[in-house]
């Protein structure tokens, strides 16, 4: 099939300015970050003002404390996610360029890092101010997925984390980078799976609509626990499938691993590190799914 989406260049750097000597950029990437925290920010506390959504009519924190919690969790997110990426990504390079771990605007984050990152600046703020964590974990679980629909959307403007080669109708087209290059590609035409976007639309907008639903129509702000289990499955399925449309990082590609697979079971099968680093959050997701539905959620929440 002949691609119907050739994407023109669009620079990754929203805006940039001279100060003092110094070329300051706004990204695409940062934005989404910045947009992100802040719609999540808003939302949170919209929840906490709706006490019919809880059991027993009480909120876990009080309409003040998300700002609080906000500033824990960005320092969480970027910490982790920054070292979620020089761990699982690209050990090595780092290893021998120890210094380029702190160059954050440079690029290189990880989901599975700053969700590692947020989970721990979630437990510690609910240690130290007393919280229910169960119910603090469901309000991030859902208010979350805007932030994550904008981070995929600005990774299809930077063509990065980019498609696998495909002829299907909607692949798209990229104006230049190693994303305009398709090995065995002798039409010089490299269309590619918007597997950013795929993400986009199941982990954010289909993520968000679903758990809303469940929120706001089912209750289940009610049963702790319930909501973070539902996000950590759905999160997890997602990712396994998209990456199966997403290329490989080129640092596990070789001429006996084309696939990029960390473990490889033959040729056609194997896990890619995204696959893996996901398995654990299905495994979690269906734990807490099973104990809350047996009622055990009070159990839980201790």
């Amino acid at each position: 099939m002949t691609p119907t989406i050739i994407l023109p260049y669009i620079s990754p750097d929203l805006f940039s300015i001279e100060l003092y000597g110094l070329n300051l950029a706004i990204r695409w990437y940062a934005l989404s970050y910045i947009i992100g925290f802040l719609i999540g920010w808003r939302w949170f506390i919209i929840f906490m003002k709706k006490p019919a959504l809880w059991s027993n009519d009480k909120p876990p924190l009080t309409p003040e404390q998300p700002e609080q919690l906000l500033t824990w969790i960005i320092i969480g997110v970027i910490i982790g996610g920054r070292l979620g990426y020089v761990v699982f990504y690209r050990l090595g390079f780092f290893l021998e360029n120890p210094l380029e771990i702190f160059k954050v605007w440079t690029g290189g984050m990880s989901f599975h890092g700053a969700f590692a990152g947020l989970i721990i600046a979630t437990i510690l703020y609910c240690k130290r101010t007393n919280s229910p964590l169960g119910s603090v974990s469901d309000t991030i679980s859902i208010t979350v997925t805007p932030g994550l629909f904008l981070g995929r959307v600005a990774n299809f403007i930077n063509m990065e984390l980019y498609g696998r080669p495909t002829d299907i109708s909607w692949g798209v087209v990229y104006p230049g980078g190693p994303a305009a290059i398709c090995p065995d590609t002798w039409l010089g035409i490299c269309s590619r799976h918007p597997s950013q976007l795929y993400e986009a639309l199941l982990e954010g907008l289909l993520l968000c609509f679903l758990l809303s639903y469940l929120v706001y129509r089912r209750g289940y702000f009610k049963v702790p626990w319930r909501i973070s289990g539902l996000f950590f499955l759905g999160y997890g399925l997602v990712r396994i499938f998209v990456e199966y449309f997403r290329e490989p990082d080129p640092q596990f590609i070789s001429g006996d691993n084309p696939l990029g697979y960390i473990i490889q079971i033959s040729d056609w099968m194997g896990f890619t590190m995204g696959q893996l680093l996901s398995l654990p959050m299905v495994i979690v997701g269906l734990w807490l799914i099973f104990h809350t539905r047996k009622g055990n959620d009070a159990s839980i929440e201790k």
